[in-house]
Order: C-alpha cells, then structure tokens, then sequence
C-alpha cells in the first residue's frame, strides 16, 4: 500500500505504478491529486471494484487506486469533522486580528502564529469540551527546552 503525502507533484510515476506488487493500493492525502499519476492509469483496462476503488490492470496485475487519487479523507471519507473545522477557523480568526492590530509593526517575511494565541484556543476548545490542561512545571519546561537529558 503506498499513501502519499507530501503535496508534491509526481509521487507515484508510471515507472513506479509499473513496477508496483499485484493487489497494491495507491491512495493520496496529500495536498493536490497530482501525486499519483492518474493519467497514466486511466489509459489502462479498469473495473470498478468498489465504491470509492478503481482496479487497474497492469499487465497480470491489478492496482487499487482510491478514490480517484483525490485527497482520500475528502473524497472518499467523511472529510474534515466539524470538531477540526471549528479550530481551524479560530486560529484564522485570531491571525486576521493579530495582523490588523499588529500589521504595522510586523516584520515582511513568514512569521510564526503566535504560540500564546494557539495556546489560548487550544485552551478555550478544551475547557468547551469539559477538559482541563494541568501547567507544566518548571522542571517540565526546561526538560522541553532541553535536548540534554532523556534517550
């Protein structure tokens, strides 16, 4: 089985869909659905072997492609849960504040989230889901900040 990542263009090439076992199962999560090359497969006999899975015949062998090599969790899972979503939106939220109130005085290059930011929402969606976040003792964060002790 081979899950691809990377959000990079020409993961899985017709070479390597060439040289692939019988019964392997390409699926992508990564960030664009060129990272299998499904060009080349759809040139190949193929069935529908499942929902969401095309079988495509390589020779004597068949690969399974899932969901047309599309980001599997979207197009073949229930996609981003709203328990993600809501997080996702916050952190967004809170940057488009952080810059219009700080957007003078920033430097122009990439910068960090703020951690104390992710942290506050990270907080507040953990106190919404009736948990508590118990504080790091001196002791841990230093440990944290440390690559000296330990394995």
């Amino acid at each position: 089985m081979i899950i691809t990542a990377t959000g990079c263009k020409d993961v899985v090439t017709k070479d390597i869909i060439g040289n692939l076992k019988d019964g392997c199962i390409l699926a992508n999560s990564g960030h664009f659905d060129n990272e299998i090359d499904t060009g080349h497969l759809r040139i190949l006999p193929s069935f529908k072997a499942r929902e969401h899975v095309t079988g495509y015949r390589v020779g004597d062998r068949t690969i399974y492609l899932i969901s047309e090599g599309r980001l599997v969790n979207l197009a073949a899972g229930q996609g981003h849960p709203v328990e993600i979503m809501d997080m996702s939106f916050a952190i967004q939220a809170a940057g488009a504040e952080y810059i219009a109130i700080n957007g003078k005085d920033l430097p122009w290059e990439v910068i960090d989230f703020p951690r104390e930011l992710d942290e506050k929402i990270a907080r507040l969606k953990l106190q919404h889901m009736k948990y508590s976040v118990s504080d790091l003792t001196p002791e841990q964060l230093e440990y944290l900040s440390s690559w000296q002790d330990g394995t």
